[in-house]
C-alpha cells in the first residue's frame, strides 16, 4: 500500500497493493496502522456509508462543524468516480484550493480526507458505488454544504461525466464566499488544533 500526501494539506491518495490469479483479485482496502503511519494521528471510524449513483451525478460539496466533523475513507466498489477534496479552512495556505483522485474498481484506490475539508464527486459511470469509512455518526444540524458549481472553486467536471446531476439540496447551496460570510467555514487554527488532539507521537 502506497500513500501520498495531495496538493491539500491533511489529504490523501490510497494506493493499495493488486494480488490477482486466475481465480480473481485480493487487496488490503484499509490498514488503520500503515494510515495512521503516513498522517500521524489517531483514526477511531464510527460509521460507513454507501451511495450509488448515475452517471454524471454530483455529490457535495459537503462538510462538517470541527469538532468533531467527519474524517472520510472512501473509495469506488463499483464504477468510478472523480473525487475532489476541497480546502474550504479559512487560513488555510491552500483555501478555496482543491485536488482529486480517480477512485474506481480497476486500480481500487482510496481517499483519504481530514475533518474540515470539503468533499465532493461526480460519477463518471452508472451505479458507481461509493463506500465511505467515516470519524463520526452523521450529525445533520451539524452538515453544511457549498455549491460545487462555484466558479470561484473551479471544480473541473471530465467530459465523460456527461451532463452533471445535483441534488436541490446542493444546488442551492451557498458559494465558498457566501458561507465563509455566513460563519460557516472551518478556521484553518482550530483544524490544526484538532487534527493536534489526535496525534500519535
Amino acid at each position: 500500500m502506497n500513500i501520498r500526501e495531495l496538493s491539500i494539506p491533511d489529504s490523501y491518495e490510497i494506493t493499495p497493493r493488486l494480488i490477482g490469479d486466475d481465480r480473481g483479485l485480493f487487496l488490503e482496502s484499509y490498514k488503520a496502522d500503515v494510515l495512521r503511519e503516513a498522517t500521524g494521528r489517531t483514526i477511531d471510524l464510527a460509521q460507513t456509508n454507501t451511495s450509488v449513483s448515475t452517471r454524471g451525478t454530483v455529490r457535495g460539496i459537503h462538510f462538517a462543524d470541527i469538532p468533531p466533523s467527519q474524517a472520510k475513507y472512501v473509495t469506488a466498489h463499483r464504477g468510478a468516480v472523480l473525487d475532489f477534496v476541497i480546502d474550504i479552512r479559512v487560513g488555510s495556505p491552500t483555501f478555496g484550493q482543491w485536488d482529486s483522485v480517480l477512485l474506481d474498481d480497476v486500480d481500487r484506490r482510496a481517499i483519504f480526507i481530514s475533518e474540515g475539508l470539503g468533499h465532493c464527486f461526480v460519477a463518471l459511470t452508472d451505479h458507481a458505488t461509493v463506500n465511505y469509512l467515516v470519524t463520526d455518526v452523521y450529525r445533520p444540524d451539524r452538515e453544511h454544504g457549498i455549491n460545487p458549481l462555484d466558479p470561484a472553486i473551479g471544480l473541473e467536471f471530465p467530459d465523460d461525466a456527461g451532463e452533471l446531476l445535483l441534488s436541490p439540496k446542493d444546488t442551492a447551496a451557498p458559494s465558498l464566499d457566501e458561507a465563509r460570510a455566513a460563519g460557516l467555514l472551518p478556521e484553518w487554527d482550530a483544524a490544526r488544533a484538532f487534527y493536534g488532539s489526535l496525534s500519535t507521537s
